[in-house]
């Protein structure tokens, strides 16, 4: 069996959508904090318990029978998030699962200003440790275009810190390569990065936008504690401004610039580009 956590989560639960369309319903099963909402789940045939990682022993019970366990990261601002991860490690390790599956992040890598990499870094020593065999899934940058290039089809400029090359990818399709990483019969032991297979920067995405709307999109480098006091105007609290501050620094300094062709492998084609996604988000 396979088990997946945050299934009722964004990319834990487009991991399960994906693994139905390889594997039968009953080879998986699903560990979410609250049973209702992943009703959808078990009505497929979803095998679906009640888990969550400040309770080691329901989590042992959620993941009875597993082979493999994804073991989606994740946590609340203010806790000790290593500390939750290691519940869930050791509970897979318990019920006897032969491969534990961990959503890392790329450029998780000693030195890395931005923040939740110590996390990751912590977590991939923990899996390390555990005795079983163990994937880190270092997931590429795959959130919302508009969260680091900000409102550019408003304004025509991309006014953000300095950048570096950065390989996006779509959640939908890291979901998708995880699954069939968890239904196939390939091992990958230890960090493999899920990345596009190119790196872009911003003055390359404020090309890209320009080509596709007929205009001219303006790339502009915003001092680093001008766009801190921007944000801030603006409503964002000073913590989370720095944290996203982490990232641009991360990126400029090459953290995340290593693209890899994995994810094209797994997906047995090209992933979604940023032009891609720039053109259905303009089509929107």
């Amino acid at each position: 069996m396979i088990v997946v956590t945050g299934a009722t989560g964004g990319l834990g639960g487009a991991t399960v959508e994906h693994l139905l369309a390889r594997v039968p319903a009953e080879r998986i099963g699903v560990s979410v904090r609250d049973t209702a909402k992943a009703r959808h789940f078990a009505d497929r045939g979803v095998r679906v318990r009640q888990g969550s990682y400040e309770d080691p022993d329901a989590l042992r019970d959620s993941f009875a029978d597993a082979e493999q366990v994804l073991v989606v990261s994740g946590g609340k601002p203010g806790d000790d998030i290593v500390h939750l991860h290691r519940n869930a490690i050791e509970a897979a390790v318990a019920a006897g699962a032969r491969r534990i599956l961990y959503t890392s992040q790329h450029g998780a890598v000693p030195g890395n200003p931005y923040a939740p990499s110590d996390i990751h870094i912590a977590t991939e020593a923990i899996l390390a440790e555990s005795g079983v065999a163990w994937t880190a899934l270092r997931n590429g940058a795959y959130g919302s275009l508009d969260q680091v290039l900000g409102p550019w089809q408003r304004t025509g400029v991309i006014a953000q810190p300095k950048d570096g090359p950065v390989p996006y990818v779509d959640r939908d399709e890291v979901a998708e390569a995880t699954a069939a990483i968890l239904a196939g019969d390939r091992s990958f032991d230890g960090p493999v990065n899920l990345t596009a297979p190119t790196a872009v920067t911003f003055d390359d995405a404020a090309r890209i936008a320009s080509d596709l709307t007929g205009g001219t999109v303006e790339r502009i480098v915003v001092d680093d504690e001008q766009w801190m006091a921007d944000q801030i105007s603006a409503g964002v609290p000073e913590q989370v401004a720095r944290f996203l501050l982490g990232w641009f620094e991360a990126g400029s300094a090459g953290y995340f610039a290593q693209a890899d062709p994995l994810l094209a492998e797994l997906l047995g084609r090209e992933p979604r580009s940023v032009a891609d996604r720039l053109a259905a988000q303009i089509a929107d």
